[in-house]
C-alpha cells in the first residue's frame, strides 16, 4: 500500500514562488551545483509545513555520469534537496543569531525509502512536516513528489543540527 501524503497537496501550488532563490540563499550556504532548490512554494509556520521545489533541467550536471544512458537523479541529491528545504524552514523559525558562526546541517537520515525514479527534465516537489524543533535540532518527516505531484519519489526522516 502506498504511503499517504504528509501534507494536504491541495494547499500546494508548485508554480507559486513564496520565497525566491535569493531569499533561500540568505540562509542556506549551498551554491552552484549543490543548490538543490529553485524556490519555496509554501511555508506554513503554524502547521510546521514547508514545500520546496527543484526544477531539474534537461541536462543536469550529474546526468553525464549517473547512469549516462538514462540519467537518473541520485537519491542522495533528492535527500539533499529535502535537507535544504528543512534547513531553510528552521532558519525562519529559530533566530540564527543564537548560533553565531554555525550552519544548520545534517544530523541524521532515517527511514529512507525510494519509491520511484526521477529523470530529467522533471520537477521535484519536496514536502516537509516538522515534528520536533528546538534551539539545537529539528526533526522533519519529508517526501519528494514528482510527475505533477502524482508519484512519491522518496520519503525520509531528516534530523538537522547546528554545526
Amino acid at each position: 500500500m502506498p504511503p499517504s501524503n504528509l501534507v494536504d497537496l491541495s494547499r500546494i501550488d508548485p508554480d507559486h514562488v513564496a520565497f525566491t532563490i535569493e531569499q533561500i540563499r540568505e540562509h542556506n550556504p549551498q551554491r552552484y551545483e549543490f543548490e538543490q532548490l529553485s524556490h519555496i512554494a509554501m511555508a506554513d509556520f503554524e502547521a510546521r509545513e514547508v514545500c520546496g521545489v527543484l526544477d531539474i533541467p534537461a541536462d543536469p550536471w550529474w546526468g553525464r555520469g549517473h547512469v549516462p544512458a538514462k540519467a537518473l537523479m541520485p537519491g542522495v541529491l533528492m535527500l539533499e534537496a529535502a535537507a535544504q528545504t528543512c534547513s531553510w524552514f528552521v532558519h525562519q523559525v529559530i533566530d540564527s543569531s543564537e548560533n553565531p558562526g554555525k550552519i544548520f546541517g545534517f544530523g541524521g537520515i532515517d527511514n529512507v525509502k525510494f519509491r520511484s525514479a526521477v529523470f530529467p527534465p522533471d520537477r521535484l516537489v519536496i514536502v516537509g512536516k516538522c515534528v520536533k524543533i528546538s534551539r539545537r535540532r529539528a526533526i522533519f518527516e519529508t517526501q519528494g513528489l514528482h510527475g505533477d505531484m502524482e508519484r512519491i519519489a522518496f520519503e525520509a526522516t531528516i534530523t538537522g543540527l547546528w554545526v
